[in-house]
């Protein structure tokens, strides 16, 4: 099986999973979960809750006992997306090809869609003990992770900076602030939490933290050089919205050269930090090779 075809299995069941614990259409108020689903199976690729099945496996672990951890993070990623693409944040009219969830239920509607998504995600956390073998501590320990991603110390606090970046010429370690706090957050929380909820001893978890860190700014630089020159069609939004909102890139603040540069050497770090893994780890350097050259 190509790593593709394997990604696409793991996103078929994160999807299987994600339509149960999500409230049906018909549930009242109908609009709410109506808008919640419509960005949630909005086609995504699925990567963060790959990483926590991913990281499981790596370890020893069982992906099927991780999974609501999987989906809590994929719920959290979705929320972000939809805050993020308010006028208010980014006023962004697309997301993945298809009208903005502001755009389609209104801005109230979305505010409270992301707020019920992230509610969701820490009802699908707290709920571990029902269906993992992990103990309490562990889980208890995995909330506070996730809680860390996403709070101010995170991707909240991350946003914050890129806000208030907006049109000023920043320094390397403002942008790095940005980006590994609004991106690389949740992506640290998603590798962390399938590793800890499937018992990783120390030693493990640090190379797996490594890996995550260097993968997440990857993919970061990967994004904003694709917003310069990536096809529209592919990346399922209009290219160029970092440029005309005046967002701080690593393009922007480096050169087009020496971002992908960059992103390549952020690439070699995420695999070198494998080495101490064998073949149950080799999703996650084919994922590392994904993220360099994907398209969208």
């Amino acid at each position: 099986m190509s790593f593709k075809e394997e990604l696409a299995r793991q996103a078929g069941i994160v999807d299987e999973a994600l339509n149960e614990y999500l409230p049906q259409n018909s549930n009242y108020p109908e609009v709410i979960h109506e808008a919640m689903r419509y960005s949630v199976f909005a086609g995504g690729k699925r990567l963060r809750p790959a990483l926590v099945l991913a990281s499981a496996r790596a370890v020893g672990g069982d992906e099927t006992t991780v999974l609501p951890a999987a989906c809590a993070i994929e719920l959290l990623h979705t929320y972000s997306l939809v805050h993020d693409d308010l006028p208010a944040m980014d006023n962004d009219d697309l997301r993945r090809g298809r009208p903005t969830n502001h755009k389609v239920y209104g801005e109230a509607i979305a505010v409270l869609v992301g707020d019920a998504l992230l509610t969701l995600a820490f009802k699908l956390l707290a709920g571990l003990p029902q269906n993992s073998p992990a103990d309490a501590g562990m889980i208890v320990r995995v909330i506070a992770e996730v809680a860390q991603a996403a709070g101010t110390a995170g991707l909240i606090g991350g946003q914050v900076v890129d806000i208030l970046s907006a049109g000023k010429l920043i320094d390397k370690h403002t942008l790095d602030y940005i980006h590994t706090r609004k991106t690389g957050a949740l992506y640290r929380a998603s590798v962390r939490s399938g590793a800890i909820l499937s018992g990783a001893n120390p030693e493990q978890l640090n190379k797996l933290t490594i890996y995550a860190e260097n993968l997440g700014l990857a993919f970061q630089i990967i994004d904003d050089i694709l917003d310069i020159e990536g096809d529209e069609q592919k990346i399922g939004k209009p290219v160029g919205s970092d440029v005309n909102n005046d967002k701080a890139t690593y393009p922007a603040l480096y050169g087009l050269a020496a971002a992908k540069a960059m992103a390549r050497q952020s690439a070699e770090r995420a695999t070198g930090a494998l080495d101490f893994f064998g073949a149950e780890a080799d999703f996650l350097r084919e994922l590392v090779y994904f993220v360099l050259h994907r398209e969208y």
